[in-house]
C-alpha cells in the first residue's frame, strides 16, 4: 500500500502543477506513469528509513507519512528545477525520517516498533557476593 497517492499530491499541490511537472509533451495533462513512479521512489526511501524502527508493511499510512511522501515526490518530480521552497519540504521530509529512524519521533497509531538489529539477547551472569570491604566474591 503506497503512503500517498495521486490525489493527495493533486490536494496538496494542484493538477496544473502535477501536469507541467509529468507531461513532458505540453504540461497539461498529469501523466498517472510518472506520478506513480514518483510516489513509489517516496515509498522506498520512507521504508528505507523505517525499517530501523518499525515491521514493514506498516498496517496502515499515518497521515503524516502522507505528508512526507508527497513532499518527497514533489521532489522527485521537480528534479533539477526544484524550487527553494520545495528543495526546504524535502530536507524538513528527510529530517523527519531521521527522527522516526532514531527514535525521536514515532508513528502515532504504529505500535509494534521493531527490536534494534531484530535481535534480542538475554545475558544471565552468575550471583555476585560481596565482602565487608566491598570486594566481590564468586
Amino acid at each position: 500500500m503506497p503512503y500517498a497517492t495521486q490525489s493527495d499530491l493533486e490536494e496538496r499541490f494542484g493538477s496544473e502543477e502535477l501536469a507541467q511537472l509529468t507531461d513532458r509533451v505540453n504540461g497539461s495533462i498529469i501523466d498517472a506513469a510518472v506520478v506513480g513512479r514518483a510516489l513509489a521512489d517516496a515509498h522506498a526511501e520512507i521504508d528505507s528509513h523505517l525499517a530501523v524502527r518499525y515491521p514493514l508493511p506498516l498496517s496502515s499510512s499515518p497521515e503524516v507519512l502522507v505528508a512526507i511522501a508527497c513532499d518527497i515526490a514533489r521532489y522527485r518530480l521537480h528534479d533539477e528545477r526544484a524550487t527553494e521552497i520545495v528543495a526546504k519540504r524535502y530536507e524538513e521530509a528527510a529530517r523527519r525520517l531521521r527522527a522516526l529512524a532514531s527514535g525521536a519521533a514515532v508513528l502515532v497509531g504504529i505500535s509494534q516498533p521493531a527490536a534494534a538489529g531484530g535481535v534480542n539477547v538475554t545475558v544471565r551472569s552468575s550471583a555476585r557476593f560481596f565482602d565487608a570491604d566491598g570486594l566481590a566474591e564468586y
